[in-house]
């Protein structure tokens, strides 16, 4: 393994009821100003906000809402509520709600408290933060993305069409709470893009170097196993709790930043999806599961030995009298059999676009990783997205 420095300073609180148990307690090292976010109604047709909220107000709490947060979470939104929070002088952030929220207020606990902008400062290029952002607090209702234990934070540009993450440990959440039948009402579409997202992360991570036998890629296939057998399970019973517990704390796994320790990591397929949903607004695991299968047959004989392990070794697939490079193909079929059989879109039209004309701007406006198996170029990125067309 290479080498590595690791800390998260997030504390977790996982399980049924960890809200009711733990919520008020936290809330009790904070100041009277509470900046209540979420996206859209779900959090009050499900109960979750009428719990939150009594919690809070228990605890006498001043609740300021700011909600409407989309998915994509937008450069505007987070000026949006940076406002608002300088103006009710909010003293800690707590988002409710799955990984836009999450990660349009990390954006904005750092842009209340700054000035300039921000996104020229902290999302166009890497900076070093040296402010005290708000704190913020967590409550996940929506698993996949993995961002309640970390700093990161993909916000789009809509006025540049550039939707950029970047992760600052300062930004990472005080607390993040994690019940997972918050997540039961999630609709099916959305459960399992969360789900696909997940197993994305854990990919973009696992195909990347070092080669050798390591822990975190032992860690690494053990979740992709785990993934994809609950995933099945969560689609056929959405209240399976052992499911859409394992689901929960996945995705967390893949982003605590524990699978990353002492790999290179690739994330190529996450910039070809940021500029596609920079353009087009589409779901975000949608446009992962259509683009990830066609990015693997370039990549993979490149890295057939990794490819390889994850045909017999995720997959399941015999060995017997094949080469590297051929169980590295029937792992990236295996791969898109696997998406069609849980009914994930395959191409960019069924992912809802109907020009293709856009597809050469977003290959030339695509980060290139340096992580991959294969460097990528512009042209090649832009054959990508005519195959997945």
């Amino acid at each position: 393994m290479n080498n590595f420095i690791f800390e998260n300073t997030t504390k977790a609180y996982f399980g049924k009821g960890c809200v009711k148990e733990y919520l008020a307690c936290q809330m009790s090292r904070y100041g009277q100003n509470v900046m209540l976010c979420y996206g859209g109604g779900s959090i009050k047709r499900n109960g979750v906000y009428d719990e939150v909220r009594g919690i809070l107000e228990s605890c006498g709490k001043h609740v300021i809402e700011f909600s409407g947060i989309p998915s994509n979470p937008t450069y505007a939104k987070v000026l949006e509520g940076a406002k608002l929070a300088k103006t009710e002088h909010a003293d800690m952030i707590l988002a409710v709600g799955g990984g836009s929220v999450m990660d349009c207020c990390k954006a904005i606990s750092l842009a209340a408290v700054s000035d300039g902008d921000i996104w020229e400062k902290y999302w166009a290029k890497p900076d070093v933060i040296a402010c005290e952002p708000l704190p913020l607090g967590i409550i996940v209702t929506v698993s996949g993305t993995g961002s309640e234990m970390n700093g990161g934070a993909v916000i789009t540009n809509e006025a540049l069409k550039i939707k950029t993450g970047r992760d600052y440990p300062k930004l990472n959440a005080k607390f993040a709470m994690l019940d997972p039948t918050y997540t039961f009402s999630v609709p099916k579409k959305q459960m399992v893009s969360g789900a696909f997202d997940t197993l994305s992360h854990i990919m973009e991570i696992y195909f990347s170097e070092p080669d050798e036998e390591n822990v975190s890629d032992d860690i690494a296939e053990a979740l992709m196993r785990g993934v994809i057998r609950d995933m099945h399970a969560a689609i056929v019973n959405p209240t399976d709790y052992d499911a859409r517990s394992n689901l929960m704390w996945a995705a967390t796994m893949a982003e605590n930043r524990i699978l990353k320790l002492g790999k290179k990591t690739d994330f190529e397929a996450h910039q070809i999806e940021h500029q596609l949903g920079a353009f087009t607004g589409c779901n975000h695991g949608c446009g992962l599961a259509v683009i990830h299968p066609v990015y693997y047959r370039h990549i993979c004989e490149a890295g057939a030995k990794k490819f390889a392990r994850f045909a017999t070794r995720v997959w399941g697939i015999p060995a017997a009298g094949k080469d590297d490079v051929t169980l590295a193909h029937e792992s990236v079929e295996a791969l898109a059999a696997f998406i069609r059989e849980i009914g994930m879109p395959t191409t960019l039209r069924e992912l809802g676009m109907t020009d293709d004309s856009p597809l050469r701007e977003i290959a030339d406006s695509c980060n290139l990783m340096p992580g991959s198996y294969k460097h990528m170029t512009h042209d090649e990125i832009y054959e990508i997205l005519k195959e997945c067309w």
